[in-house]
């Protein structure tokens, strides 16, 4: 691994921690939040997949 993708690794395990911490804060379950996660998941696909046809 190069120290950049060690860096990059680094700050994806630092940002599930604190979207983990929020999900807790919020008393957000496993089902809920996979659910978001899905719907979040979709709509990234939708607007890359416009922004490729558009282009």
């Amino acid at each position: 691994m190069s120290e950049h993708q060690i860096v990059s690794f680094i700050s994806l395990v630092g940002f599930l921690i604190l979207v983990g911490a929020g999900f807790r804060a919020r008393d957000v379950g496993w089902k809920r939040g996979f659910f978001l996660a899905g719907a979040w998941a979709g709509i990234f696909a939708v607007v890359i997949l416009f922004i490729d046809m558009v282009r």
